[in-house]
C-alpha cells in the first residue's frame, strides 16, 4: 500500500540525487484471547536496488513519497496464526545511502537487490500483549546517491571535462562556452576493444571553497567518494573564474584542487589519481607543460609561492601525466590506455592480495589441525597407557 505525504530534494536540471521520505510499518492483527490464537505480524517497509532506478523515477512515480506496508491479519476461529502484512519496497538506484532523521547511517546499497530494512512492522496480538496487536515502526528516511563510477573527472569550471567525456566514451554532455556547463553529473563508459567497460563520472567544475559548500560544494564533492580512480583534468593555460577572481596556473589549479578535496574528506587524498592536461592544441602549451612536468617532479620548490592556508597537506602524486586535447583528440587513445593499465593493476593487485589471504588461513588451518591430534586417537593412546 502507498500513500501520499510530503517530500523535500535537492535537484540540479531534471538530475535529483537527495530524497525525503515517510516510511511506516504495518500494524500487527488482532490475536483471539479465547483460543489463544496469534495476529499476524505487519509487513515491513524494504529499501531495495536496482540498477536502472533513478531517483527521479522515483519522485515522478510516487510523487508524495508515503510508504505504508500492510497490516497483519486477524487471528480468528479458522486461522488461528493470523497471516504477516504485505511488505512495502522502495526501488532505489545502485550507490543509495540511508540515513534516519538524525543523520544517522541505516545502511548503504552498492550493488543491484541489495535490500535494506527501514521500517519494521508491529507484532500480532498475542499473549505477551494481552492479544492486542502493536503499531508497526514509523520512520523519516533519507536517501542520499553518491554516484559508483570507476573514474571521476575532477577539474574546475571549463577545464574541458565534458569535452572530454563525450571524446572518451558514449555520454553527451552538453558542451558550452561559459564556465559552469555542467550542472549535473554526467555519467559515460568507455568500450574497449575486449569489451572491457570503464564507467566515468563528469562531475560538475569545483570552485575555490567548495569544502565550505561554495558553488555546489558538498552536492557533488559526495560523488567523488566512490569513485575508485580520480582523474584530474586541468586546462595548460591556467583558470579564471571570472574578472574578480584570480587568475591561476595549471600547477596552482592542481594544488587548489587537492586542497579542496583534503579538506572536504581527507581520505578522498589518498585515492589513486591520473592526470589529464587538457587544451594542449592551444599556442605555447608545449612550453607550459614540460614548466608544469618540472613543478610536478619537486612540488615542495613551489608551494612558497602559495599562501599558507591554500597548501595541502600532501601533494597528490600521479600515476599518469597525459598531455591531451579534447577538441582535436590528441592523447585520447593514450589516456584510455593508463585508465585501463591503473584500473588494471589495481585489480591484479586486489587479486594478489585476496590469494594471499586465502593462502594464510589455508596454513593456520592445517596448524591447528596438526597441532590438535583426533579425539578418538587420544582415547586410543589412553586405553593402552592403562593396559
Amino acid at each position: 500500500m502507498v500513500h501520499c505525504g510530503c517530500v523535500l530534494f535537492r535537484k540540479y536540471g531534471n538530475f535529483i540525487d537527495n530524497l525525503r521520505l515517510f516510511t511506516k510499518g504495518g500494524s500487527g492483527g488482532m490475536g483471539y484471547p479465547r483460543l489463544g490464537g496469534e495476529g499476524g505480524k505487519g509487513g515491513d517497509v524494504w529499501v531495495v536496488a536496482h540498477k536502472k532506478m533513478t531517483l527521479k523515477q522515483l519522485k515522478d512515480k510516487y510523487p508524495q513519497k508515503r510508504f505504508v506496508a500492510g497490516g497483519g491479519t486477524n487471528s480468528r476461529i479458522n486461522a488461528l496464526k493470523g497471516s504477516k502484512g504485505k511488505d512495502c519496497e522502495i526501488p532505489v538506484p545502485v550507490g543509495i545511502s540511508v540515513t534516519d532523521e538524525n543523520g544517522k547511517i541505516i545502511g548503504e546499497l552498492n550493488k543491484e537487490e541489495d535490500r535494506l530494512l527501514v521500517a519494521e512492522g508491529g507484532l500480532g496480538g498475542k499473549l505477551l500483549t494481552d492479544f492486542l496487536p502493536l503499531k508497526g515502526q514509523k520512520r523519516v528516511i533519507h536517501l542520499d546517491l553518491k554516484l559508483i563510477a570507476d573514474v571521476g573527472l575532477v577539474g574546475f569550471p571549463n577545464a574541458g571535462k565534458s569535452s572530454l567525456l563525450s571524446q572518451i566514451s558514449h555520454a553527451k554532455p552538453e558542451i558550452a562556452d561559459y564556465a559552469f556547463t555542467t550542472l549535473k553529473p554526467e555519467l559515460g563508459k568507455i568500450i574497449y576493444d575486449d569489451f572491457k567497460q570503464v564507467s566515468v563520472a563528469d562531475l560538475p567544475g569545483l570552485i575555490e571553497g567548495a569544502h565550505m559548500n561554495k558553488g555546489m560544494g558538498h552536492k557533488f564533492l559526495k560523488h567523488i567518494e566512490r569513485t575508485r580512480r580520480l582523474l584530474f583534468v586541468v586546462d595548460i593555460s591556467g583558470f579564471q573564474l571570472s574578472s574578480r577572481t584570480k587568475y591561476r596556473s595549471a600547477f596552482e589549479t592542481i594544488i587548489l584542487l587537492t586542497k579542496e578535496l583534503e579538506l572536504y574528506k581527507e581520505e578522498l587524498h589518498m585515492k589513486p589519481a591520473l592526470l589529464a592536461v587538457n587544451k594542449m592544441d592551444l599556442p605555447n602549451a608545449q612550453n607550459k607543460f614540460h614548466e608544469l612536468l618540472s613543478q610536478l617532479q619537486n612540488p615542495k620548490a613551489f608551494l612558497h609561492l602559495f599562501e599558507k592556508n591554500m597548501i595541502p597537506e600532501r601533494t597528490m602524486e600521479f600515476q599518469h601525466v597525459i598531455p591531451i586535447s579534447a577538441i582535436t583528440g590528441e592523447g585520447i587513445e593514450e589516456l584510455k590506455n593508463c585508465i585501463r593499465k591503473s584500473l588494471d593493476e589495481h585489480a591484479s593487485q586486489e587479486k594478489e592480495a585476496y590469494h594471499k589471504k586465502q593462502l594464510l588461513n589455508l596454513q593456520i588451518s592445517d596448524t591447528v589441525s596438526y597441532s590438535e591430534p583426533p579425539l578418538n586417537h587420544a582415547l586410543t593412546s589412553f586405553r593402552k597407557d592403562i593396559i
